[in-house]
């Protein structure tokens, strides 16, 4: 898995119900969602996000309640993965659930600026800011996280996997 895009820049303790705040929660319809992906914190984020580009935060990223709606919401505005110091334990779990890859890096959460332009090869764990210069190393995902990343998520794993016994 390899991603390239341009940073957008966050603090720490970004919760979920900023991410997607809670008066959205009555559609579970990412794009929908998407249209309202951190607009509590940064106003401009869906309009200037594009396809592959990546969300760089500080600790804790996505405390907070534990809604699945919050790593849809990033996945579907097109967030192509997010790196951070720390994330919250139910936010790492719901993210690799719903496809969304997210690395833990400290060194590289505080060396990457906004804007600047990061590649990711999630498989070696590999970050590499092409604005700087700088180099960085994330743990790599186990072969079973990144099948499921691969798929799109959990469930269509799980989908695949059934196919694939059905049709055996």
């Amino acid at each position: 898995m390899q991603f390239r895009g341009t940073v957008f820049r966050y603090g720490r303790d970004v919760d979920t119900d900023v991410i997607i705040p809670a008066r959205y929660l009555n559609t579970s319809d990412p794009a929908e969602l998407a249209k309202h992906c951190l607009e509590d914190l940064d106003p401009t984020f869906v309009k200037r996000v594009k396809p592959g580009d990546i969300v760089v935060a500080d600790e804790n990223f996505g405390c907070g309640s534990s809604r699945e709606h919050a790593p849809v919401a990033i996945k579907a505005a097109g967030v192509s993965c997010v790196i951070a110091k720390s994330f919250a334990r139910i936010f790492y779990r719901n993210s690799i659930n719903m496809g969304l890859p997210i690395l833990e890096c400290p060194e590289a959460a505080a060396a990457i600026s906004e804007g600047d332009v990061v590649s990711v090869d999630a498989d070696t764990g590999t970050i590499v800011d092409e604005t700087s210069g700088m180099t960085f190393w994330a743990a790599p995902f186990p072969p079973f996280i990144q099948e499921i990343i691969n798929d799109g998520g959990l469930v269509a794993r799980t989908k695949r996997v059934l196919a694939e016994k059905q049709g055996a």
